[in-house]
C-alpha cells in the first residue's frame, strides 16, 4: 500500500522560542507577520468581488503583497527567496515540458541546501545562535521549494500549459512579463509565503480569474472557529509549558521519568504546531484559497495541514504519517514515493531529512520513522487477527496500541527538533528508546516468519 510522509515545516528554532518561555502566542516572529497579512488577505478577497479589479491587478496584489511580506520578515535575507524564484520561472521558459521538472528540482534543492550549510556552519562550526530571520528565510525557501517542485510536475504532466519556447518568441519584454507574472505570483504569493497547506497552480488560478463566491457570513463562522481553536490551544500550551518548565529534562531525568519528559516535551511540540498550522489555514481562507473555495476538475481538493482528531487519537504509526502535516505528506507521497522504484519508503523519508536541512538528529528520526512505519504494517496485520475476535481484546489491544505509537511518536519528534547530536545521545541513552525498539525486534521477526512463509 502506498503512503505519504508529513514532516515538518519551519521548525527552526521552535525549541528555543518555547523552552525560552515567551508567553504569548503572537509574539512568535512567523506569527506576528501572518497575523499582520491577515486584513491585506481579507482586503483581496474583498476586491476579488469587484468587477473593476482585473485578473493582472490580482496577480500584482498578491505578487507585490510577497515582496512586501517577505522584505519585512526576512530583511535583506528575503533575496535568497526572490533569486530561486526568478530562477524557476526563467527554467521553466527555458526547457521542455518533459525536462523542466529535473532542471527546476536539481536547482532548487541545490540552492535550500547551500542556505541550509550555512546555517550549519553558523550552529556547528561558529558555534553561534543563527539569526531569526535568517532562519525564517530557510522555513520560506522549504516552502517555496513545495511550489516550485509542484508546479513543475504539473507542466510535466501536462496538467498546466507549458511555458517552454516563450522566451525565444518575438513577443515584446512586456508580453513576456505578462505571461510571467502568474507564475512569479504564484511562487512568491503572500498568504502562502511563510506559511499553510500547499495550493496548488491549478487551484491558485481558478481562485484568481474568478469573483468570489464565498457567503461573508459563512467565511465569518469558519474564521471564527479557528480562531476559537487557535485560543484554546494556548491555553493548553501555557499549561504544558508550565509542566514541562516544572520538571526535568533529558541531561537530569532518571530511568522511566524520562519518558514522561519526552511526552510532555513533545506535547508541547504538537501544541505548537497546531496552532501555527490553523493559523495559516486561516490566512489561505480569509484571502479565498482555503477548502470553502472548491475545486478545478481533475485536481486533488485541498486538505488542511492539521487533523488533530486523528492524531490525537490513532493507533497507527503509518495513518499518523499521512496525517501529519497532510499537504506535505501529499507532495512527498507524488514528488518521490510515486516515483520510487526500490525502496520507495526510504528514499521518500530520507529525502524529507534532506529537504529539512540534514542535522543528524533530523537524518536519526526521518530513518527511524520509516523503520517505524514498515513495521506498523506488519504488526498490526499480524495482530490484529489474533484480537479481533472480542471487542474487549480489541478495546486493550488498540489502547496499547495508542500508547505505543504516541511515545515512538515522541520519540521521533525530540529527536527532528532537537536535532544535534549530544541532545540525540541523550535520547538514545534514555529508556525512551525502548519503545522503537520493540518495534525494531518485532519487525525483523515478523519480516523473518513472512519470508519463510513465503
Amino acid at each position: 500500500e502506498g503512503t505519504s510522509y508529513g514532516p515538518w515545516k519551519g521548525q527552526y528554532l521552535l525549541f528555543q522560542f518555547m523552552m525560552d518561555g515567551l508567553p504569548l502566542f503572537f509574539l512568535h516572529p512567523a506569527s506576528l507577520y501572518q497575523g499582520a497579512a491577515f486584513p491585506f488577505a481579507l482586503l483581496f478577497n474583498y476586491l476579488c468581488t469587484m468587477d473593476s479589479f482585473s485578473i493582472h491587478a490580482r496577480y500584482l496584489f498578491l505578487l507585490a503583497g510577497g515582496g512586501v511580506l517577505a522584505l519585512a520578515a526576512l530583511g535583506p535575507f528575503a533575496v535568497l527567496v526572490f533569486i530561486p524564484a526568478l530562477c524557476a520561472v526563467v527554467l521553466i521558459y527555458a526547457f521542455s515540458p518533459q525536462e523542466v521538472h529535473r532542471w527546476t528540482f536539481c536547482f532548487q534543492m541545490s540552492w535550500q541546501t547551500l542556505c541550509h550549510l550555512g546555517l550549519h556552519y553558523t550552529e556547528y562550526y561558529l558555534q553561534e545562535p543563527p539569526s531569526m530571520r535568517f532562519c525564517l528565510t530557510l522555513s520560506s525557501l522549504m516552502l517555496l521549494t513545495q511550489r516550485v517542485t509542484s508546479l513543475s510536475l504539473d507542466i510535466c504532466e501536462g496538467k498546466v500549459a507549458a511555458a517552454s519556447g516563450g522566451m525565444r518568441s518575438r513577443s515584446s519584454l512586456s508580453e513576456h512579463l505578462c505571461k510571467a507574472l502568474p507564475y512569479f505570483s504564484y511562487l512568491l504569493f503572500f498568504p502562502a509565503l511563510l506559511g499553510g497547506p500547499l495550493c496548488s497552480f491549478q487551484r491558485f488560478q481558478a481562485r484568481v480569474q474568478v469573483s468570489s463566491n464565498l457567503c461573508p457570513r459563512h467565511s465569518f463562522r469558519a474564521l471564527t472557529w479557528r480562531g476559537l481553536q487557535i485560543l484554546g490551544l494556548e491555553c493548553l500550551k501555557v499549561v504544558m509549558r508550565a509542566v514541562v518548565s516544572a520538571g526535568a529534562g533529558l541531561t537530569d531525568c532518571w530511568h522511566l521519568q524520562c519518558v514522561y519528559v519526552m511526552w510532555s516535551t513533545a506535547g508541547l511540540f504538537k501544541l505548537t504546531y497546531y496552532s501555527h498550522w490553523i493559523l495559516d489555514d486561516s490566512l489561505l481562507h480569509a484571502a479565498g484559497f482555503g477548502s470553502e473555495f472548491g475545486q478545478s476538475p481533475g485536481e486533488e481538493g485541498y486538505i488542511p495541514d492539521a487533523d488533530i482528531w486523528t492524531l490525537e487519537t490513532t493507533h497507527r504509526i503509518s495513518l499518523f504519517a499521512r496525517k501529519w502535516n497532510q499537504s506535505t505528506a501529499r507532495w512527498l507521497r507524488r514528488l518521490i514515493f510515486q516515483h520510487g522504484r526500490a525502496w520507495p519508503l526510504l528514499q521518500t523519508f530520507a529525502f524529507s531529512a534532506w529537504w529539512h536541512g540534514l542535522h543528524p538528529g533530523q537524518v536519526f528520526g526521518f530513518l527511524c520513522w520509516a523503520v517505524m512505519v514498515e513495521a506498523d504494517y506488519l504488526i498490526h496485520a499480524f495482530f490484529a487477527k489474533l484480537f479481533i475476535r472480542s471487542w474487549p481484546m480489541r478495546l486493550l489491544y488498540r489502547t496499547l496500541t495508542w500508547a505505543h505509537t504516541q511515545l515512538i511518536i515522541a520519540y521521533i519528534m525530540l529527536a527532528v527538533e532537537l536535532r544535534s547530536l549530544s541532545s540525540l545521545w541523550l535520547l538514545c541513552n534514555s529508556y525512551n528508546s525502548v519503545f522503537p525498539l520493540v518495534y525494531c525486534i518485532l519487525l525483523f521477526l515478523l519480516a523473518k516468519r513472512k519470508h519463510k512463509f513465503h
